[in-house]
């Protein structure tokens, strides 16, 4: 079977198409694989080196929530009817919204990875007003939902954002994100730290919550300041005692990094699934959460939850598990037990398989 997927190179979404297409291609799927946002950096495409036979077309189009992207959207939805016409696959899948709508005959996937209008909506406490660009990116979205033959969220608290603010989609189903435990290491000997790993730029992380106490431990904070579009920096980094803005790092780093930490801040407000936690629960880290319905919904009891939004609430929840060490580690195998279940690459690739099938037909998987 012949899959074209679509990603960015920007966020998590890259992430999440490197396990999808290095879960696929082993399983005798032909993939094309196109990419926006940017062209990628070298250390972006080095896992590709291993997946002979993979067609990667990376581009520089603008992304749908970047501020004057039309015309770019437009030559981008041009330049995929073409692909489509001129590589023939069996079946797409876009993780943006507007490639719902292009002209295509064959089936469609959207995959709602996140969206302006939720985002908005949970950082802000209410809907943005309705400017002409939100208007024609809600336009944009709704249209895409309802253009697609099928819509993947990665939790139903975000299917269930994009029943309330768009178009429901006519099939809507749940696919939770997955990582390959493999990559990670969850038996090095913790040290008594906290990580938060995101883009600090963005204010759904909310990693200004961590700034607000001292807490019994060293705290850092991973992830890019420079906003992809205009490049401002977070404020006030240099003042913060006992944290480590340790800015970008690379996947390796992070690996080490995650490993010999006993706890992972997830502090955000706005998380539809939660790569970072995810990666950090398979290195054994003890998640403190913050207490909203996605990371409920992913975490259950295998998450230690603090109040919503609540900076004393995030310390009160560090201070009790680095002074209750069993407790730490109870908490540690609890989220590595549920993340090694029923989040890997396997079961997220199992469960595309499934769809796949149901909207081609099983032989063309053969």
């Amino acid at each position: 079977m012949h899959v074209l997927i679509t990603a960015d190179t920007v966020g998590g979404v890259w992430t999440y198409t490197r396990e999808l297409v290095s879960g696929l291609m082993p399983r005798g799927y032909r993939v094309t694989l196109v990419s926006f946002g940017k062209l990628p950096a070298r250390s972006q495409v080095a896992w590709m080196q291993g997946l002979a036979g993979l067609d990667y077309r990376p581009t520089p189009y603008a992304l749908e929530w970047m501020l004057n992207s039309e015309e770019d959207i437009e030559l981008s939805k041009k330049y995929l009817e073409e692909l489509i016409a001129e590589v023939r696959p069996d079946l797409v899948q876009f993780s943006q919204y507007a490639y719902g709508a292009i002209r295509a005959n064959v089936p469609k996937i959207v995959v709602a990875h996140s969206d302006v209008i939720s985002w908005w909506t949970a950082v802000r406490g209410e809907p943005p007003e309705r400017t002409g660009w939100i208007a024609d990116y809600c336009r944009t979205v709704s249209s895409g939902l309802s253009g697609a033959d099928a819509v993947i969220a990665p939790s139903h608290a975000m299917l269930s954002s994009l029943r309330v603010h768009y178009l429901p989609p006519l099939r809507g189903e749940v696919i939770y994100n997955g990582r390959d435990p493999a990559l990670f290491d969850a038996n090095t000997r913790k040290r008594a730290q906290v990580v938060s790993v995101g883009r600090i730029w963005d204010e759904a992380k909310q990693v200004s919550l961590l700034r607000e106490y001292n807490h019994p431990a060293p705290v850092f904070i991973v992830g890019s300041d420079q906003h992809p579009e205009h490049g401002s920096n977070y404020p006030g980094r240099e003042s913060c005692s006992g944290i480590t803005f340790s800015g970008p790092k690379t996947e390796e780093e992070i690996r080490t990094l995650l490993a010999s930490s006993s706890i992972y801040a997830a502090c955000s407000c706005y998380e539809p699934f939660g790569l970072a936690p995810l990666e950090a629960a398979l290195s054994r880290c003890a998640l403190i959460a913050n207490d909203i319905p996605s990371f409920r919904e992913v975490w259950g009891d295998a998450a230690y939850y603090f109040a919503t939004h609540k900076a004393d609430g995030l310390a009160d929840a560090i201070r009790r598990l680095v002074n209750d060490r069993a407790l730490c580690r109870e908490y540690g195998e609890r989220a590595y037990q549920r993340a090694a279940s029923k989040f890997t690459r396997e079961r997220m690739i199992d469960r595309y398989e499934q769809l796949y099938a149901s909207l081609v037909g099983q032989e063309a998987l053969r």
